[in-house]
């Protein structure tokens, strides 16, 4: 099969169609055997919005800011937005 991009004819698509059928039969059959469910004990419970205030900001390193930035002086950063 051709991978550049190309016209699709009504046979390829046949198969494109049956070759996606055949990998999601398959997915299904390989996800039947596996044990356990994906019920309550994986399920996402309770409130997990962060309280502002309560997380501790990260103190960023300035030479560690500094060494990353392209263009710099002696106590600032020099940025363009998006050329960063």
């Amino acid at each position: 099969m051709d991978f550049l991009w190309h016209k699709v004819s009504e046979e390829e698509r046949k198969e494109i169609k049956e070759e996606a059928e055949r990998v999601m039969k398959s997915f299904s059959k390989r996800l039947e055997r596996v044990k356990g469910s994906l019920g309550e004990s994986n399920s996402r419970k309770g409130d997990f919005e962060r309280v502002e205030g309560e997380v501790p900001c990260a103190q960023i390193d300035r030479e560690i800011m500094f060494d990353n930035a392209p263009k710099k002086n002696d106590d600032s950063i020099i940025a363009e937005k998006g050329d960063w």
